[in-house]
């Protein structure tokens, strides 16, 4: 695959977590998010893209929606559990990113806010339509997820560098 070959970040934000006793890492999802995550996958599998690496950070809500969004997919992508991506920054999400093998050309990373948002927000640079509106009107809620194309290879990837071409949320 060549570096002029356009690639594709799905970022998609956990579902609904229980507020319980255990550690913020350890949280379940609450019962809305056992039924959003399904849909989420559902429509990322509808979407026709076909994912060659899921990074799902290691707490386990991510892992949990992970688990029943593939469940909607034809092919299981390969899929790498990433302690990084609990409670990541932004400059530390870009890093991560960068590291992306160039034989990957759509990369799936299930993680948390304000990580999830705030990747989508700086990295797009531009915006089909309403989706960058949409998306900064209506905040980034769980199992809420954002599709944003690059050119060139990953080590180029970085602030306004892509283009939103999706954002989707369990409400639309």
């Amino acid at each position: 695959m060549s570096v002029e070959t356009p690639r594709r970040i799905v970022l998609l934000r956990h579902a609904k977590a229980e507020w319980s006793q255990a550690s913020d890492h350890e949280r379940p999802l609450a019962e809305r998010g056992r039924k959003d995550a399904p849909v989420a996958g559902r429509k990322l599998a509808d979407s026709g893209i076909d994912f060659d690496l899921a990074l799902c950070s290691s707490a386990a809500r991510t892992r949990e929606t992970w688990k029943l969004a593939v469940h909607e997919f034809s092919q299981r992508p390969r899929t790498v559990y990433e302690e990084r991506l609990y409670e990541a920054s932004l400059g530390e999400l870009i890093a991560l990113f960068n590291e992306t093998p160039d034989d990957v050309r759509n990369l799936l990373v299930i993680g948390h806010n304000p990580g999830m948002h705030g990747a989508a927000d700086a990295l797009s640079g531009s915006a089909e339509g309403d989706t960058l509106a949409r998306m900064t009107r209506d905040g980034f809620p769980t199992a809420a997820y954002a599709v944003v194309e690059f050119p060139g290879s990953w080590k180029s990837v970085e602030h306004g560098a892509g283009r939103l071409t999706e954002y989707w949320t369990p409400n639309d």
